[in-house]
């Protein structure tokens, strides 16, 4: 059996073993593979992995031997589906991997905006504190966030964990969700509709999957619901904020900050607004790219191959 692996740098860029996935049939890993030379690298392929190389009608009605895609990740919008089913092409995922890497990114940007870790360590690099008349300084206003309020946008298995953590550090929590589950085991939590929990959170922390009621839902209009001194986190999915409505609203003033993960498009063009908006952090989309992560993503990646074999498929997604 062929199994072919499009675009395997990112997962695994060597730190890594393909050993599980290679014990189970002939495997080809490319690091990446262009869209042109998708059919040609698949032709005798029967299983596929690939995370972001686009698997479309076109392309698997080319491929007639493929009975098995495997995704590298949660989000399985670069293969159609339709498609796959209509070709009797099983689609897995990769569910649930990489949570506690995400919620972990997540508070390191809340924490970026509250203690400016790096830039105020990089004064003191540059002399700063040497020269200083005073015992201490700050150069940005210090905040606490006992007390403060997140808004959870999306309170799936991610933003549930947000809130746990959001909980020890004492803050109080507004959610809102497609699905709306008591939620004792956390203090000061309540379920809110979107513009009161745009209008009352400190912080607003995205973590619901892009649908077509979700794309740009973040815009020039929610925006201006927000807090004047409020900040905004996407670890989510890119579509999800309108970019130059973003920009607007961080060159204006009109939020005091955001931190993003991901962008509408990645990598970005050089004049994504986003690159050059003030009190703006950006990461490269590395939120699930923690080693524990990947080699959590690795191995259900061979779970699901393996019950593929076996004729009992897992992690369905169609």
């Amino acid at each position: 059996m062929k199994i072919v692996v499009l675009d395997g740098y990112t997962l695994n860029p060597g730190d890594l073993t393909w050993d599980r996935i290679k014990s189970q049939g002939d495997v080809e890993v490319y690091d990446r593979t262009p869209v042109d030379k998708i059919v040609e690298r698949c032709t005798d392929a029967t299983v596929v992995f690939t995370n972001k190389v686009p698997l479309s009608k076109e392309t698997l009605d080319q491929l007639p031997h493929l009975k098995f895609i495997g995704v590298l990740a949660t989000g399985y919008n670069i293969v159609d589906v339709a498609a796959a089913k209509n070709n009797n092409i099983i689609v897995s995922n990769i569910p649930g991997y990489g949570t506690d890497s995400v919620v972990q990114l997540t508070f390191a940007m809340i924490l970026a905006f509250c203690h400016h870790v790096e830039s105020h360590s990089a004064s003191v690099v540059e002399g700063n504190w040497s020269t200083s008349k005073d015992f201490c300084y700050w150069n940005f206003p210090l905040i606490e966030l006992v007390g403060k309020t997140i808004g959870i946008i999306g309170f799936g298995s991610i933003g549930a964990k947000v809130g746990e953590v959001a909980a020890a550090f004492g803050m109080n929590i507004l959610a809102t969700g497609r699905v709306q589950r008591e939620q004792s085991n956390l203090k000061n939590f309540q379920w809110v509709a979107i513009d009161e929990l745009l209008s009352k959170s400190d912080f607003v922390s995205i973590h619901c999957p892009l649908t077509p009621e979700t794309k740009g839902l973040i815009n020039t209009t929610t925006l201006g619901l927000m807090k004047k001194s409020a900040f905004l986190i996407n670890t989510s999915r890119g579509p999800i904020v309108v970019e130059k409505d973003l920009a607007d609203a961080l060159n204006n003033g009109t939020i005091a900050g955001a931190g993003i993960d991901v962008l509408s498009i990645e990598p970005p063009p050089a004049d994504n607004p986003l690159l050059k908006a003030k009190n703006c952090i950006i990461t490269p989309h590395i939120a699930w790219a923690t080693k524990e992560a990947r080699i959590r993503l690795m191995e259900l990646a061979a779970d699901n191959l393996a019950a593929f074999i076996a004729g009992k498929p897992i992690n369905l997604v169609q």
